[in-house]
């Protein structure tokens, strides 16, 4: 149902619980699919069926209902109607005749409209041949006028020239008329009477720039800023500004710049290329300040000549011609230290012409030149940075093949490799070396030797820790005696078998990397205030916080590879310190029936327990840092107390059980003398006494190291074990 037919007629209503709204029925936008979905989101379909079947019922009464109230005008319809078709028929003719008026007046009109349209087009070719006739009498008359300032005299057969020096306002006169002559010819090109003036054209072309470039010569000469102005502006005027710079650089110049740039110049100078380059700078303020004065405003001139650069169309395009073709050995990489000398001195000789250009417009002009591109590109420092890159990378690699050597004792760092590594990393940045350009490149060099020396770590961790494994059970990995009392040798690897190609590392060895791994991290953070910074903004990189954090992931990278490292020396030192915790499970035997005095001085293996320990400590005091050594310490005495612990309380135990057998054996026997023992103490509370002034002793040496008991967990379980054991001592 349509807006229209809806107009003026309303849906009867229904029951208040149906579950839609009939007037959704009379919007134009009803669809069928639509009104299902979204009343099915409300009650079943069942439910939709019996509500529409409903409403059904009311549209069908209502509909009976509208019939019978209209009734007698649904009957009488068709008498309406009769007639009709006679009417419509007698139209029929009047408007043929009427049609067929309209067409004849819109043919008309139509022809009219062409006839009109024919004479406006008709009428522009007419004005276009008059504009063209116009610019072509004009060429004629600008072709004569100028012909007549210049002096040349024509005849019907040939065109001659009668050169002459003409003055700077006939010039100027003849460059205005040349640049009308030059727009009309534009205008007109083509046509035959301009194919047939164009040598006279020429002609004028060739007179004036002749008089020009005589002009701007002389002027050039005289230093006459006057006539200076006039030809340059002329020049602009006959849009050919390109040739006045092109004629003062072939003319004042490059006889200049043949004289100075040479290689016999700079062999022969007492400064070399530096002097040099001070010699072609001196040319900017005798040659060009006249002309940067006209063209730019200086010297207080009042009237400038806009539209030209002579420094950088005319001046610098010779300087790299001439350094191109005259001392191609100032380019040459071949001597990676002249060429870094050649380098500075020809950026600082390009900063100064470029502040000799006097505004940021023209600076701009200068590095979109050509010519600058090209200098720019003659300097090979990719040539450069490989052969520094193979002298820095190069040298370091070499280091690593004895990198555990002892440095030198100049070194802040105990092994060579750590030495050179360090040298090599501000090599890259040294005054000598370092190059803008390559900033780039040598940050990234830097980020590759400390990733190379992170994986000379893993590679010299995983050859030992093979090495150790494949010996294991070998007499390196036992305890070695000393002498009669049995210390174990201050050595903690033992000589290479002779097969072996690459000797073990030394505890020594793996205490200095230690050392120089960490000295090496602390130090990188000052490396890269004093020494990268200063250049990275030398080179106008911005992002300097981001280029730290990957400095500190590769100083974290070598910190998470030396705890693999201590527990080498760890384990070492336990291995030896270890040997004499066996004396504890001979106590019983020395006390068992042997009617010894109660003990109130430590055992032997007491005393000398942690003497491995304190034999390293004592020999690398000078080499550990004091955090190094008290987080080793640390290490050390939290793995023997726990092995004292556990060997102390087999020991206890034993006794224990020793002790109650004899007891149930006397028990048995109805006995009650004494094992023996002074002052009534039994063999077993001597053994505990024993056990008691042992672990005291060895908190003690604990506390000598300088470590608080409280920071080795087995030592308080080991003394708690003590205490228990005193506890069961007879009185």
């Amino acid at each position: 149902m349509t807006v229209d037919a809806g107009k003026g007629f309303t849906l009867p209503s229904g029951p208040s619980n149906l579950c839609f709204d009939k007037e959704e029925f009379m919007k134009t936008e009803f669809h069928v699919d639509k009104f299902v979905v979204e009343c099915r989101r409300h009650v079943q379909l069942e439910s939709l069926r019996d509500d529409l079947n409903i409403y059904l019922k009311i549209l069908k009464s209502a509909m009976i209902e509208l019939i019978n109230k209209d009734y007698a005008d649904f009957v009488n319809l068709s008498t309406n109607l009769v007639g009709m078709d006679k009417a419509i028929s007698s139209l029929t003719v009047p408007l043929g005749q009427l049609k067929e008026e309209v067409l004849n007046v819109q043919t008309a009109m139509d022809e009219a409209i062409a006839a009109v349209e024919e004479k406006l087009k008709h009428q522009q070719e007419i004005q276009n041949n008059k504009a063209c006739l116009q610019r072509l009498l004009n060429i004629t008359q600008s072709v004569e006028k100028i012909e007549h300032l210049l002096g040349i005299k024509t005849s019907s057969q040939s065109t001659s020239q009668s050169p002459g020096q003409l003055s700077g306002q006939l010039i100027e006169r003849v460059a205005t008329e040349f640049n009308k002559l030059q727009f009309y010819v534009t205008k007109s090109r083509g046509l035959p009477l301009v194919e047939k003036i164009k040598p006279r054209i020429a002609m004028i072309t060739t007179t004036l720039q002749y008089s020009l470039e005589g002009s701007f010569l002389e002027g050039l000469e005289t230093n006459n800023v006057d006539i200076l102005r006039q030809c340059l502006r002329t020049y602009a005027l006959i849009d050919k500004t390109r040739d006045a710079e092109t004629l003062f650089r072939q003319h004042v110049v490059k006889p200049y710049l043949e004289e100075v740039i040479t290689e016999e110049f700079i062999r022969s100078g007492s400064q070399g290329l530096r002097g040099m380059f001070a010699k072609v700078v001196e040319f900017i303020p005798k040659k060009c300040k006249v002309l940067k004065d006209v063209t730019s405003g200086g010297s207080g001139t009042t009237e400038v000549v806009r539209g030209y650069d002579f420094l950088v169309n005319s001046v610098w395009p010779e300087i790299v011609s001439n350094l191109e073709a005259r001392t191609p050995s100032i380019f040459a990489p071949g001597n990676p230290d002249i060429f870094h000398e050649k380098y500075l001195l020809s950026m600082e000789f390009l900063a100064r012409f470029e502040r000799m250009c006097g505004s940021q417009a023209s600076v701009k002009r200068l590095r979109d030149h050509a010519s600058y591109q090209t200098f720019m590109t003659k300097w090979s420092l990719p040539v450069y940075f490989q052969i520094r890159f193979q002298e820095i990378a190069g040298a370091f690699e070499f280091s690593l093949i004895t990198g555990l050597n002892n440095a030198d004792s100049s070194s802040e760092f105990q092994l060579l490799c750590t030495s050179i590594l360090w040298e090599m990393l501000g090599r890259g940045w040294a005054g000598d070396v370092f190059l803008p350009s390559l900033v780039h490149r040598f940050w990234k060099l830097d980020l590759q030797l400390l990733s190379r020396y992170t994986t000379w770590l893993d590679e010299i961790y995983e050859e030992e820790n093979t090495r150790r494994k494949d010996q294991t059970g070998d007499k390196h990995t036992k305890p070695v005696s000393g002498g009669g009392n049995g210390e174990p040798v201050r050595s903690f690897s033992p000589h290479p078998p002779e097969s072996s190609a690459n000797p073990p590392i030394t505890i020594g060895q793996i205490v200095c990397l230690i050392c120089d791994s960490e000295k090496l991290t602390q130090m990188l953070p000052g490396l890269f205030d004093t020494t990268v910074l200063p250049r990275l903004q030398e080179a106008n990189v911005q992002d300097a916080a981001t280029l730290k954090d990957c400095l500190d992931d590769c100083k974290t990278a070598i910190e998470a590879r030396l705890p693999k490292f201590q527990q080498f020396i760890v384990g070492d030192i336990i291995t030896q310190c270890s040997v004499y915790l066996k004396q504890v499970s001979d106590i019983p035997r020395l006390y068992r029936r042997t009617n010894r005095e109660v003990p109130s001085k430590p055992s032997t293996y007491a005393g000398n327990l942690l003497k491995p320990l304190r034999l390293f400590v004592d020999e690398h005091r000078a080499t550990l840092g004091d955090k190094q050594r008290h987080d080793l310490l640390v290490h050390v005495f939290t793995t023997i107390a726990q092995q004292y612990y556990d060997v102390t309380c087999e020991v206890l135990t034993s006794v224990k059980k020793m002790e109650d057998s004899l007891k149930r054996l006397k028990k048995a026997r109805g006995s009650d003398k004494s094992s023996g023992g002074t002052h009534g103490m039994t063999d077993d509370d001597k053994i505990r006494q024993q056990l008691c002034v042992d672990v005291a002793t060895f908190g003690k040496e604990v506390e000598s190291f300088g470590v608080s008991p409280a920071l080795v967990p087995g030592l308080k379980n080991l003394q708690e074990l003590a205490e228990e054991a005193k506890a069961t001592i007879s009185s």
